[in-house]
């Protein structure tokens, strides 16, 4: 397949490089997000831990105060608001550097992008809440749109397909024509096939087998694998933090097929492995 990758993601008043892979941090301000749910659960935690991941390579931050972990509760929107805008608003004090609201609900979108967020990260694709695509459109967001299969409450009680990887596809499409008649710009969007959001096990690792097949939607490509538990399930690691390495194959595996972003908790160690990774692939130093 011929691949006609993007050189940059544009976002609000900002733009992504994406000639080399970028590396997307992980900033929860939860409570109970999978990982490291109530590590960063002070402002200032999160700001610091936020121009930590900067200082290590992350091109932009992800910002989400609602875990998505398969099984996660929703939270209200006042409490979301006020897990997350004084974080984007403290990191905006602090960097220039591009910063996402990991987001699915409208109202919270464009208080962050107020606050001095530059992209939406719906984990949706604009299927929960009807206003997102006008969010996006109005405020000239970036916007990463995932496929999913249900809230998180109930996804994974549906992880059977008649053909996954077409689905999928269908789906980030329908999610892109979405965004598109809401006058977002094709420039501004992003498309991420959702790993373990809806699938099985069987069903991640054959999605990463076939990364390349997303790249007829036309847009860059954001991969998220960091930890996950289909990791786990390969190499019979059950502690998240256990899982870095098989993190790492993934990304390496998913620059060799074009992937330009990579959403990560380690940011150091997988900003050296797509490096190196690309490095190989175009057979040329950065």
């Amino acid at each position: 397949m011929t691949r006609r990758l993007a050189h940059c993601l544009q976002g609000k008043d900002c733009q992504l490089d994406l000639t080399m892979p970028g590396i997307m941090g992980v900033l929860n301000v939860t409570p109970d997000s999978f990982s490291d749910g109530g590590r960063f659960n002070s402002v200032d935690k999160a700001v610091q831990q936020g121009l930590k991941m900067l200082r290590e390579g992350a091109s932009i931050l992800d910002i989400g105060g609602e875990s998505s972990r398969p099984g996660a509760q929703p939270v209200a929107v006042d409490e979301e608001l006020n897990r997350v805008i004084p974080v984007v608003a403290g990191l905006r004090r602090e960097t220039s550097l591009p910063l996402s609201i990991d987001t699915n609900k409208a109202q919270v979108a464009r208080a962050a992008i107020a606050a001095g967020a530059n992209f939406i990260n719906d984990i949706s694709g604009l299927t929960f809440d009807a206003e997102m695509p006008e969010v996006a459109a109005e405020t000239g967001a970036g916007l990463f749109l995932m496929h999913t299969r249900g809230r998180p409450d109930v996804m994974q009680q549906r992880t059977d397909y008649q053909d996954l990887l077409s689905e999928v596809i269908d789906s980030l499409e329908t999610s892109l024509e979405t965004a598109l008649a809401a006058g977002v710009e094709r420039s501004r969007i992003a498309v991420d096939p959702g790993i373990g959001f809806g699938k099985s096990a069987e069903g991640n690792l054959q999605l990463l087998h076939n990364l390349e097949a997303l790249h007829r939607l036309n847009c860059p490509i954001l991969l998220g694998t960091s930890r996950k538990s289909f990791i786990g399930r390969v190499l019979n690691r059950e502690a998240p933090l256990e899982r870095l390495a098989g993190t790492l194959a993934t990304i390496a595996l998913g620059v060799a097929q074009g992937v330009q972003m990579f959403r990560v908790h380690d940011v150091l160690q997988a900003h050296d492995a797509a490096l190196v990774a690309w490095a190989i692939r175009e057979q040329r130093l950065p």
